[in-house]
């Protein structure tokens, strides 16, 4: 990876991002031999403004960052950093240096499912409860769906809260299915949705 060091006197910014959650946690800085003991280490190591030398994240607290994958911007004088995060990153013991709880949007977790569903759908492992709805066919996915669906009514109307949500997954959890069959995404009903947001979407 070429990196330019020289723009800011021997130094880069890096920015570090939660791999999991896509937070950002903190901003730090790199210079060549603090890059090079990252690769190496796997732990992300700054230089130290402050102190004047090398210094890895988690040294004294052991809420070392570890780390996933690293990339430079268009201009190759800026780095951003994915890592699993051992701890609480800012030195006060909050989650991030901006204070911020570092905890994961669970919509994120559709696409994830979505992605496991389509190796599913390319694998068709024995005795998977997935498998076996690709195997049915597009009738049957589609009735779970349905039916699915109308339990969620039924425990909206009559049954509790929990119930709701229960059955509210069962019916996702079989769109889901059902659109990866189709060679769809959850992620294109979330941009049909945002469409229609806006106050000029007009219904077709």
């Amino acid at each position: 990876m070429e990196i330019d060091f020289e723009k800011m006197g021997g130094l880069v910014p890096a920015i570090i991002q939660d791999d999991s959650t896509k937070n950002v946690l903190m901003l730090g800085f790199m210079n060549a031999e603090a890059y090079a003991k990252t690769v190496d280490s796997g732990k992300v190591t700054f230089f130290s403004r402050t102190k004047n030398r090398l210094w890895t994240k988690g040294e004294e607290s052991g809420n070392f960052l570890h780390v996933v994958s690293i990339q430079n911007d268009c201009d190759r004088d800026t780095l951003l950093i994915r890592v699993n995060p051992a701890g609480p990153v800012c030195h006060t013991g909050t989650d991030t240096c901006w204070g911020e709880k570092n905890t994961a949007n669970p919509l994120l977790f559709l696409s994830e499912l979505q992605d496991f569903i389509e190796r599913r759908h390319k694998e068709m492992p024995e005795g998977s409860y997935t498998t076996s709805l690709f195997k049915d066919g597009i009738n049957r996915m589609a009735q779970k769906v349905g039916e699915e669906a109308l339990e969620a009514v039924i425990e909206a109307v009559n049954g509790t809260d929990d119930r709701l949500i229960y059955e509210g997954s069962d019916m996702l959890y079989h769109l889901i299915v059902l659109l990866t069959s189709k060679g769809l995404r959850i992620e294109q009903m979330a941009e049909e949705l945002q469409k229609r947001h806006n106050p000029q979407w007009k219904k077709h």
